[in-house]
């Protein structure tokens, strides 16, 4: 059962930077595997490696927009944000440059937010009910934070999306603000 904070058997061990309503569940595509395996081919890289709810296929980071809303079995969920990669992923795999390499790397995976409870279970398809207009991919919200700050048009539409947790609004009008006082300056 997918429940708004999370699914039936699974828990976080620490809810101030895991889970919560908008991590209530994650994916992480199957595609991304072949890479880490050629990346650490001493590491058994099996499903679940990176902590996933959900191994999915062909739900892309560049292909999903935030605010997208999805079908999985009975229940329905939104798309909120990527990953960000803590020190826990790099004790899963036994090397701390795991952090590093992970958001270099774009392969987030996706945070959703449950907006309906309902069964899952392995196998059932994840059908995009609902496209946000704004056009923000999660792939872009991990650019816009790891490489490209002066993307502003960009972080404007990341602003107006209004599943986009407040923690990444707030960053992304703090580097819109510090972009306007560099370049007023400049002008001056």
């Amino acid at each position: 059962m997918l429940r708004m904070l999370n699914l039936d058997g699974d828990r976080q061990a620490d809810l101030t930077v895991h889970g919560g309503s908008d991590k209530a569940v994650y994916s992480y595509p199957i595609e991304h595997y072949e890479y880490w395996r050629k990346i650490f081919p001493n590491i058994k890289m099996l499903n679940g490696m990176f902590g996933e709810n959900f191994t999915s296929e062909g739900l892309m980071e560049d292909e999903v927009y935030v605010g997208d809303a999805f079908q999985i079995g009975s229940s329905k969920v939104i798309a909120t944000q990527p990953r960000m990669p803590c020190y826990k992923l790099g004790i899963k795999f036994g090397r701390m440059d795991i952090i590093k390499k992970f958001l270099a790397s774009g392969r987030s995976g996706i945070y959703f937010r449950v907006l309906e409870e309902g069964q899952v279970g392995a196998g059932d398809t994840i059908d995009r009910i609902r496209k946000d207009p704004n056009r923000i991919t999660i792939s872009d919200i991990v650019r816009l934070y790891a490489n490209d700050r002066e993307d502003i048009e960009s972080m404007r539409r990341a602003v107006k999306v209004e599943a986009l947790p407040d923690g990444w609004k707030n960053h992304f009008l703090e580097q819109i603000n510090d972009w306007w006082k560099k370049n007023e300056s400049k002008s001056t």
